[in-house]
């Protein structure tokens, strides 16, 4: 395990330099938005104090490495809070998380003159705090790891249009640090591994004279083998990891002035072992946005 870590962490650096060098095409643009309101002790009327605020950010940095090797990287990154009064006191609460997101995946893909191209990627995806043990809290934590190969397919490749479909074999390794063990009241890692089908079809449009983007991406995930089957004999639910895992999401980003932009984050997910229904996520935020590149 360290040494999986140990190799991470080289990968993510050589990317982060690569990511800014001169001859990548590269794009980031950050945005923050932040809400507020507060009342005294003797106010009347019913209402509370409170304050959110989000900070968002989406990159993107390809390269055609060689001209049979292109690589494409992004980042998406979310971070948001919400502090309360309380009703009576009109005391400050502790600061309640509403958004959490570290979204990294590189794909390398391979041009050899065929119909379709091969392709391997690496995908990441921890959340900055886990909240869930009132005991401790853990940073970068849970962390999904995926690792895929197959063939890949470019539909449309222009200047500001991309949609790019693939399809392989991807393995994917949970890993649950410091989780408190109901039986011992000891944390322990927790490390569980699927392995499938992977379909991903990617979608980047710009829209309405260009002050609009549209972008999309689906994930199936069809899993064949999960580490944790055996476990799971003779209890409710015990295939339900058969069922194939959703992802979906759309990001809507509209540059009203220079600094002031419109992001729409939509995401919704299906995953039969957490839930019997799809579960869906909304983020809507209007705020200072800052283009790095």
């Amino acid at each position: 395990m360290k040494k999986r870590y140990f190799f991470l962490v080289v990968f993510l650096i050589i990317r982060s330099d690569a990511v800014f060098a001169e001859s990548w095409t590269a794009s980031v643009d950050a945005s923050v938005m932040v809400t507020q309101n507060a009342y005294t002790e003797n106010w009347v009327g019913g209402e509370i104090g409170s304050m959110s605020w989000i900070v968002l950010s989406n990159s993107l940095a390809e390269k055609q490495l060689h001209p049979k090797v292109h690589t494409r990287n992004t980042l998406k990154l979310q971070f948001g809070q919400n502090h309360m009064q309380d009703k009576e006191t009109k005391d400050w609460g502790k600061p309640i998380k509403s958004n959490d997101l570290i979204d990294f995946e590189s794909v390398f893909r391979f041009s050899l003159g065929g119909y379709v191209d091969p392709f391997a990627s690496s995908r990441i995806e921890p959340q900055f705090l886990d909240k869930r043990d009132s005991l401790k809290d853990r940073y970068i934590n849970p962390l999904t790891l995926t690792e895929s190969l197959g063939i890949a397919k470019v539909l449309v490749k222009e200047e500001k249009c991309d949609w790019t479909a693939r399809l392989g074999a991807g393995f994917r390794e949970h890993i649950n640090r410091a989780r408190l063990d109901a039986k011992t009241g000891k944390h322990k890692t927790k490390v569980s591994a699927d392995s499938g089908l992977v379909f991903v079809n990617e979608f980047a449009t710009p829209l309405a004279q260009e002050r609009i983007s549209l972008t999309c991406k689906l994930i199936v995930f069809q899993t064949l083998f999960y580490s944790e089957s055996d476990e799971l004999k003779s209890l409710p639910g015990e295939n339900y990891w058969k069922f194939p895992d959703i992802e979906w999401e759309n990001i809507f980003s509209a540059s009203i002035t220079q600094y002031l932009m419109v992001n729409l984050y939509t995401q919704f997910l299906y995953d039969k072992e957490i839930d019997r229904a799809g579960r869906f996520k909304q983020t809507l935020s209007l705020g200072v946005a800052y283009k790095l590149l």
